[in-house]
């Protein structure tokens, strides 16, 4: 099922379209939860602490490449919006001969980096064996990670969200299989988790672009695409490496926080690793359903529909506003309990920290939620360059405000910063839109 944005309801198409996005985003935390919940319960909880600091650096490392393939996406959706498959397809081949030569160099570059890496992270002895060897595998995902995300923005690019769905669901039913194999049968330890990860990478990956390949003719270049264009590639560049440092600004501040963490002990680290987790599962849906809405805008814009753009924030700001506060208000009931599926419930001390993390950061994911949207909305206005200065003033604060005060008065200093940082950059956000929507009315023909 393809979408046409440009007409139609608006409230309707969003939540269709968004709803594949939602459930392929979670499906992916699963790999990550399902990791966690094996290494937790079954390996204890240094090993917990090491998969949990390198959770944080390949949300980095894979910043790059998703941020390149976002940015690429909004001019798919904007050539699409404006009806020029032809110029598509020859942006489909620039851009997907950038993103390969970036994974390429991202994935040579890891490893002689590791043990820097892991020095500047303040990984500390007992869970430094874990962590190396883990990320040695993990790295070898790098190239799969690029693939699946590049096939996904060229089908989302067009509306059609179902079919990154499927493949994902496909891998994370591998995923589970092998990580039960491997580390409950076979004792292969954090290794064997992040093997399990890195096939079912492998699987959905090289699966999506074989779907691409049979069933969708009308989206392959031909050879008179396959030459750089310098006007296409700038265009691309322009969206798509200002949305890969956004990203990668947001992912580097998160692994700062971590690395600050790190100070405070094994139980702080466990706990963090497993709030982390909830964290991710529990706003994934509100990030996703913005991924979706810069579709949306990305379409709009290249049709010249601002009024489509601005009625479409509202609805998409409203929903994610509610959505944000049920979860918000779940998780802080239900903190413990969750928290157990990743921590042996007698581990008290790294109980009470993440219920103590949960209780203090959850409760604003109506933040997070409006943040998502206006990255959105800024990414599909090519007007990327505000999101990193939505992600500089986020990260920035935490940051700021963690490696100030944290040291002397407690971790619990790193948790109440989060939501700080969410709150001054969704004012931010909000003030620079009506600017925004007039430059993008006043650029388009």
């Amino acid at each position: 099922m393809q979408f046409d944005f440009t007409s139609g309801p608006i409230r309707r198409s969003l939540v269709l379209f968004s709803l594949p996005l939602i459930g392929g985003n979670l499906l992916q935390q699963c790999y990550n939860i399902i990791d966690t919940w094996i290494v937790g319960r079954y390996l204890g909880n240094i090993p917990l602490a090491a998969v949990g600091s390198a959770f944080s650096l390949m949300i980095l490392l894979n910043s790059l490449l998703l941020g390149l393939c976002m940015g690429s996406g909004v001019v798919f959706s904007q050539l699409y919006g404006e009806g020029k498959i032809a110029e598509m397809k020859q942006a489909i081949f620039n851009a997907f001969l950038v993103g390969s030569c970036a994974s390429v160099v991202l994935l040579a570059l890891t490893y002689p980096a590791l043990p820097m890496i892991a020095k500047l992270m303040h990984i500390p002895g007992d869970a430094l064996p874990a962590f190396t060897g883990y990320l040695k595998i993990i790295f070898l995902g790098i190239p799969f990670t690029f693939l699946f995300n590049f096939g996904a923005a060229v089908l989302r690019g067009v509306g059609n969200s179902l079919a990154p769905l499927l493949f994902l669901l496909l891998s994370t039913i591998g995923n589970i299989v092998l990580d039960l194999l491997l580390v409950l049968v076979f004792h292969q330890g954090v290794e064997g988790a992040a093997i399990a990860t890195v096939i079912a990478q492998g699987i959905s990956a090289l699966g999506l672009l074989l779907y691409i390949m049979l069933r969708l003719p009308q989206l392959h270049p031909h050879r008179s695409h396959l030459h750089l264009d310098r006007q296409l590639l700038r265009r691309i560049a322009s969206v798509s490496m200002l949305t890969s440092f956004q990203q990668s600004i947001m992912n580097f501040g998160i692994l700062m926080v971590q690395s600050l963490v790190n100070s405070f002990g094994i139980a702080t680290m466990a706990a963090f690793a497993a709030g982390v987790k909830i964290d991710a599962f529990a706003y994934a849906p509100a990030q996703d359903f913005a991924n979706g809405f810069s579709t949306f805008v990305a379409q709009n814009a290249g049709a010249n529909r601002p009024d489509r753009v601005r009625q479409g924030f509202r609805t998409a700001l409203c929903l994610s506003v509610i959505f944000c506060l049920i979860v918000s208000g779940l998780v802080f009931l239900f903190a413990k309990p969750l928290l157990t599926l990743f921590i042996d419930p007698t581990e008290l001390e790294a109980l009470s920290i993440g219920v103590q993390y949960l209780r203090m950061e959850g409760v604003f994911y109506a933040g997070i939620g409006l943040l998502f949207l206006l990255y959105a909305t800024y990414r599909g206005l090519e007007r990327a360059g505000m999101s990193i200065v939505l992600t500089v003033i986020s990260l920035g604060l935490r940051v700021l405000i963690s490696y100030s005060f944290a040291p002397d008065f407690g971790a619990w200093v790193i948790w109440v910063s989060i939501p700080i940082g969410w709150l001054i950059a969704d004012v931010v956000g909000i003030a620079g839109l009506g600017r925004a929507f007039q430059s993008k009315t006043d650029s388009l023909p």
